[in-house]
């Protein structure tokens, strides 16, 4: 299998707050130009599909004209990606080598209470394919069980946005709950690293990072789990 499914959020807003987020634009350009420049092919998903909401906040690291940021705001084929994200609902997990569910914190508003999502991770894991994700993207995962009903993370080494990162960031009181805790409270052992260092963790066909600088941690790993 020569495809990897990239999953965002299709959430705008940021709790009641009235301000507006949605995906992080580092955490998936610079996966996306790893994936396809080993010759996968890369399609997106969302859980409502259609055109996915950048956080304005991440678009400054498209301001250097040499980063993977500014390369896919300029890419007509990666923005007509984006504009275009197929549903979860119809995503048919067997077609695909590893799932990477990207950061921003819209995720944690839609992602890990989406149903479809908790069935593509889970059929991806039973199938020993690569699932992954990074800083808020791990919220996707939150919601996967093995057939025995047990947290697909539980037992496994993590690597999330923290809670301390949260607190810096000043939203701990807006997030729906605080990605660290619920990690630890699903089983898993996270591995945390000094507020935005870069922190990838590998335990199996399990890759997840902690923040954005973990973008790019996380897709070698993801690569090195796919065999290459």
């Amino acid at each position: 299998m020569q495809r990897i499914l990239v999953v965002v959020t299709s959430h705008s807003e940021l709790g009641s707050t009235g301000r507006p987020t949605g995906y992080y634009l580092d955490e998936v350009a610079i996966p996306y130009y790893a994936f396809i420049e080993k010759g996968f092919d890369v399609d997106f998903a969302s859980p409502l599909g259609g055109a996915a909401p950048v956080d304005p906040g991440s678009l400054s690291a498209a301001d250097d004209p040499t980063s993977p940021a500014a390369r896919f705001r300029a890419d007509e084929d990666a923005q007509d990606l984006m504009a275009s994200t197929g549903r979860l609902a119809d995503v048919d997990p067997s077609a695909y080598a590893a799932v990477f569910v990207a950061g921003g914190h819209g995720a944690m508003w839609d992602l890990p209470f989406d149903a479809d999502l908790a069935r593509v991770v889970a059929a991806i894991d039973a199938a020993a394919g690569v699932v992954s994700a990074v800083c808020h993207g791990p919220a996707g995962l939150v919601g996967a069980t093995r057939s025995d009903g047990s947290p697909v993370v539980s037992g496994r080494r993590v690597a999330v946005f923290t809670d301390a990162e949260e607190a810096a960031a000043g939203l701990t009181e807006v997030v729906p709950f605080l990605l660290e805790s619920r990690f630890r409270e699903l089983g898993a052992s996270v591995v945390a690293a000094p507020l935005w260092a870069d922190n990838a963790v590998r335990d199996g066909n399990l890759v997840t990072g902690q923040n954005p600088a973990s973008a790019g941690s996380v897709a070698a790993l993801v690569l090195e789990a796919v065999g290459l």
